[in-house]
């Protein structure tokens, strides 16, 4: 029987937040200005450096053409759109702004009435003088929804290291893989974890235990046999009434939780799954033929595909497609939220992300970690 240990009901919404007004960095936001001939791949290194989740478009005359966001990419990128195209496509020309008089208060109630998180600063010229942004003008946010955590399994592709440590606790430039999942969680807001553990479980509860030394809340769900992906979220029926994130323990990111949270309530989906671009060129050249006719050829031809990657947003009606004590996987569940009629959407990342599923990934792994160290607070 599969037992939730130390669970309390969750009643919680996306934020709690308590507006005071705070200037932002002194020049920072200059940091995510580019000119309007740039690519997508541009705007999304402006994003990652600038880390202010909003790329200012200007023209030659270096007036405000328009803004894009993390979501106008991923967008573009979903419709057929790739790292080379210009950024055109994707700029939202009619994007709010403000004067430099604006009073916060007033600044806070548009930007929480359109659902947005920064707001361009501009002088009468039309040129970009500063960026309000939800961070410098309150508090951080705190964000009561749930993220359940699956570290069940055996870790079987990466024997004998796993024969007497859980893939969760293998260390990654020296801290477990799971360590690195919360501390990134915590660092975006979330304080509220269940972990799924069947594997050698013990271990991952006694380096964990409640949270308390994070400063978090840590549920355990206990299973006696192997579940799947999602097999284990039934217990959890009772016990959340939001919406709430599952990711596997194996799966290291530089994806913003939170943002994907956003992204799966904005577009009232039941189920979210992040999904990644994987390329694969054939190492041959390709020859197409009807008969014994060549009808073209193509040379070492690229082949590209949406991957899952693991990480996922849930509504708490998904709760009705599972049966307790039943095997199921995450991509099965999917399928029977979509065919029951309810909406089910992709998340495109483009954010560097590692599943540790083969000896090899942890050299992968150690150097993403270090690459990451204090650039978004990945590590402590």
């Amino acid at each position: 029987m599969t037992v939730l240990k130390n669970v309390a009901p969750s009643s919680y919404g996306r934020h709690n937040e308590t507006p005071v007004k705070s200037e932002p960095p002194i020049n920072q936001w200059e940091k995510a200005i580019i000119p309007i001939n740039s690519t997508i791949q541009q705007a999304i290194t402006c994003l990652d450096s600038a880390a202010m989740q909003i790329v200012m478009v200007i023209d030659k005359n270096k007036e405000l053409v328009g803004t894009i966001t993390d979501g106008d990419i991923r967008r573009g990128l979903l419709n057929g759109l790739q790292l080379n195209s210009s950024i055109d496509k994707v700029i939202k020309k009619e994007a709010f702004v403000v004067p430099e008089s604006m009073e916060t208060e007033i600044i806070l109630k548009i930007m929480s009435a359109n659902s947005i998180r920064q707001i361009p600063i501009i002088d009468a010229d039309r040129k970009v003088v500063g960026l309000h942004t939800w961070e410098n003008l309150s508090i951080k946010s705190e964000i009561e929804n749930p993220m359940v955590i699956m570290a069940g399994g055996k870790g079987t592709r990466l024997q004998p290291i796993t024969e007497n440590c859980p893939k969760p606790l293998l260390p990654v430039y020296g801290k477990p893989i799971m360590e690195h999942i919360i501390i990134r969680a915590i660092s975006e807001g979330f304080s509220n974890f269940y972990v799924s553990v069947n594997y050698l479980s013990h271990m991952i509860e006694n380096y964990f235990g409640s949270g308390e030394k994070w400063g978090v809340k840590i549920n355990y769900i206990y299973e006696d046999k192997p579940l799947g992906t999602a097999g284990a979220l039934t217990f959890l029926k009772q016990h959340i009434t939001i919406p709430f994130l599952v990711t596997n323990g194996d799966v290291l990111t530089h994806m913003r939780y939170s943002e994907f949270l956003d992204f799966h309530i904005n577009h009232h989906a039941n189920a979210t799954m992040a999904v990644r671009i994987h390329e694969w060129q054939n190492p041959f050249g390709v020859v197409n033929i009807e008969g014994l006719n060549i009808v073209g050829l193509e040379e070492k031809p690229i082949a590209r595909s949406h991957i899952n990657a693991g990480i996922y947003a849930l509504d708490p009606d998904v709760f009705k497609h599972l049966k307790k004590e039943q095997n199921c996987d995450m991509t099965t569940l999917f399928e029977r939220v979509r065919k029951s009629g309810n909406k089910t959407v992709a998340y495109p990342m483009h954010e560097p992300w590692i599943d540790i599923g083969r000896p090899d990934d942890f050299e992968l792994a150690e150097n993403y970690v270090q690459e990451n160290v204090g650039k978004e607070k990945l590590v402590k």
